[in-house]
């Protein structure tokens, strides 16, 4: 095409519906549309069709990855692996300049996915935003800028630097941020920041992952088990491999694991039957050592689960009110954890047992 765009022109609130469907039809119709986000502008086009994408990447020099631009956090919901994770970080930084990688294809996105891949962001222009929220087909965008260039941040340097390229653009105002999204790899074994931006690596571990807690009376048999099922069942999520790695492993995604106990000592050895039911499992918790559940320690948890419903009220008689609402049972069905204390290998063995069955539920909460 050789003529100007057409430009239309919003504030960063709700577009009116008349700018909303005339961009809605350009987009359906196969044109490439140029929008406004908090960091730079992009050029975008519907995701589902060869000819928009093919028109995309002859804009951009060739085939590259473009990222979903969403309206809303649902569309997380197409992914399965590693979702928890995703909808934390999605909560905290969205809308905003973080875009996520994540394993997986939904329909719709086959023409735009890296290796089984789709990066997605949802933008923090309420203009832009809400368009995407209302599409009936899904929108990729990339950076408005030819190969080499540097992002656009104003509706002029869209028009320099793409002049005849674009059918329509939205012009929303300078772009408040004028910088490139962070870039966040998230998925099995994978947790990497390909791109720098606003949020650092250890910010989004710390929203990502979380610090979990397992509390029974002494911490030598039932949350020491409990800790390293738990961790077992974590990595398998991760996608870490065998549990005998170390618990840096974990770390790289945000996760921290510990036990304690209400009325332990500091120190001391796990229960031999705890040790070797753990080894028939591939679990080794031998290292472990006792360590009390301390006030400051269980205040700085995310998720504190207790054994039984005695472990539970003590530690809520300790709390200040109102600060108690990460304590739950590890049962999510409510059930106590049968204490094995004295008891034959056996009795270590079933207990080990119902840990299990309540880690695998709650694991699925985790990652």
């Amino acid at each position: 095409m050789d003529q100007a765009p057409e430009i239309l022109r919003a504030e960063d609130a709700p577009l009116p519906e008349e700018l909303r469907r005339r961009l809605a039809e350009r987009l359906e119709a196969g044109g490439v549309v140029a929008l406004p986000t908090e960091t730079v502008y992009g050029v975008g086009v519907r995701a589902d069709r060869d000819a928009p994408i093919a028109r995309l990447s002859r804009l951009k020099g060739g085939p590259r990855p473009f990222t979903w631009h969403v309206g809303s956090n649902e569309p997380l919901a197409a992914f399965g692996e590693l979702r928890p994770l995703a909808l934390r970080l999605a909560e905290r930084y969205w809308p905003g300049p973080l875009t996520l990688v994540l394993h997986g294809v939904p329909p719709g996105l086959e023409r735009v996915a890296q290796g089984g891949w789709t990066g997605l962001r949802r933008p923090a222009h309420r203009a832009t935003e809400g368009l995407l929220g209302a599409l009936p087909f899904p929108v990729v965008m990339t950076s408005a800028n030819p190969p080499g260039g540097r992002p656009a941040t104003t509706v002029e340097e869209v028009i320099a630097s793409l002049d005849g390229e674009v059918d329509l653009l939205l012009d929303g105002g300078p772009a408040r941020i004028a910088e490139a999204s962070a870039v966040l790899r998230l998925g099995p074994g994978h947790f990497e920041l390909l791109r720098a931006g606003l949020f650092s690596l250890d910010d989004l571990r710390g929203t990502a992952g979380l610090r979990i807690g397992f509390v029974c009376t002494g911490n030598t048999c039932r949350s020491p088990m409990a800790e390293g099922l738990a961790r077992a069942a974590l990595r398998r999520r991760l996608g870490l491999g065998t549990p005998g790695a170390t618990a840096a492993d974990e770390a790289v995604f945000g996760f921290e694991l510990v036990s304690m106990g209400v009325l332990a000592s500091t120190g001391s050895p796990p229960a031999q039957h705890a040790v070797e039911t753990m080894g028939e499992r591939g679990v080794d918790i031998a290292a472990h050592r006792t360590r009390p559940a301390t006030l400051e320690r269980v205040r700085e948890l995310d998720r504190v689960y207790c054994l039984a419903r005695g472990h539970l009220d003590a530690l809520r008689e300790r709390l200040p009110p109102g600060s108690a609402g990460h304590l739950q049972l590890l049962d999510p069905e409510g059930a106590d954890v049968s204490d094995p204390i004295g008891g034959s290998l056996e009795d270590y063995r079933r207990c080990a047992e119902q840990i299990l069955t309540a880690v695998e539920v709650r694991a699925t909460e985790w990652a």
